[in-house]
Parts: C-alpha cells; sequence; structure tokens
C-alpha cells in the first residue's frame, strides 16, 4: 500500500463562471471558464439535463424491451422503457410509469437497480435505474410515438444484440450487463 503522506495533494478544478448558452424544459447548456490545477484555462461546453428513470423488467428468463427509431442517430435500436422524472415526483413511479406508457405492461413490483452519469465530463445526467420482476398486460396499446414494437427478449441473446449495436444505449446496457452478471454469479 502506498504511504498516503507522500502522495500528491488532490487539485480540482476551478470553474471561474458559467454562462448558459441555452436553457430549456429538458436541457440546459453552457460554457465554463475552467483552470485547472496547472493554471490552464479554457472553456469547456456543460450540458445539464434532469434525471432519467429506466426500467429492467425481467420475467424468469427474458428482458421487456421496445424498438423504436432515434433519429439523432437515424437508427432503429432496442431500449428499457423509461423517461425523465419529473419535478418532485418519485422515480419509482416515473419507472413504473414509463413502463406502462411506453409498453403496455404493469410491474408488477419494481426497486432501485443503481445509478451512472453517462458523460461525467461533459453532462449533468442521472440515469437511475429500476428492476421489476414480472409485469402485467394491461391490454392497452404502447405508446406509438415512444415504440414501434414491444419484445419480451430472450436474456441469452442480450449480449450478441449488443455485440451488433442493435442495443447501443448506455443505460440498456449498464442495467443489462450488470443482470447478466448478476445470473452468471
Amino acid at each position: 500500500m502506498a504511504n498516503e503522506t507522500n502522495a500528491p495533494a488532490l487539485a480540482t478544478w476551478t470553474i471561474h463562471g458559467e454562462r448558459i448558452i441555452d436553457d430549456t424544459r429538458r436541457l440546459k447548456l453552457s460554457i465554463a471558464s475552467v483552470e485547472l490545477p496547472d493554471g490552464v484555462t479554457f472553456e469547456q461546453y456543460v450540458l445539464r439535463m434532469p434525471k432519467a428513470a429506466m426500467t429492467l423488467v425481467v420475467d424468469s428468463d427474458h428482458v421487456l424491451m421496445i424498438y423504436r427509431h432515434r433519429f439523432v442517430l437515424d437508427q432503429w435500436v432496442w431500449e428499457l422503457p423509461g423517461g425523465y422524472v419529473d419535478p418532485n415526483e418519485d422515480p419509482a413511479l416515473t419507472a413504473a410509469r414509463e413502463v406502462e406508457e411506453e409498453t403496455g405492461w404493469r410491474p408488477r413490483s419494481i426497486r432501485p437497480f443503481g445509478r451512472f452519469q453517462p458523460l461525467t465530463g461533459t453532462a449533468d445526467f442521472e440515469n437511475l435505474l429500476f428492476l421489476a420482476e414480472g409485469a402485467e398486460d394491461t391490454g392497452k396499446p404502447a405508446d406509438i410515438n415512444e415504440t414501434a414494437r414491444v419484445q419480451w427478449v430472450p436474456l441469452a441473446e442480450i449480449p450478441e444484440r449488443i455485440e451488433k449495436g442493435e442495443i447501443p444505449g448506455a443505460a440498456a446496457q449498464v442495467a443489462l450487463f450488470k443482470l447478466l452478471a448478476q445470473h452468471r454469479g
């Protein structure tokens, strides 16, 4: 173990100011004036977004996923249901609501499954993961604006789908890899 008394002092970056470029309901974009510990200064774009809640709905050895077109990537992708957490809303309620709206299925139970920041050097966009074990079909159709197809995907197919680029989203990958690791452990 290294001797901590000989370790270099920890130094943080100094923020001298941040000017807002755009501020909307779902995004705040700014430019921060930053000074590094060695005195070098530069400007850095900063993106701030509301928290998002995504749910991994599992039934036996299948995962409930949605198939949709993402215009920014111009790609059809598989994702977990999820969305932005409204101000003062319990994230677990957001997660359950989004599952039902986007899939037509209602989770039987829901619990926290982790959290992460996908772009720590540029963005503050906390992603909250939830795990639901089992779901009931509500008989209602999925929101056509959110989902082209809803499918229970076999867990065994997930690694190959990720490898093929069919599941590119960070939230889905983090949650699915965590689930796979638990199943293997």
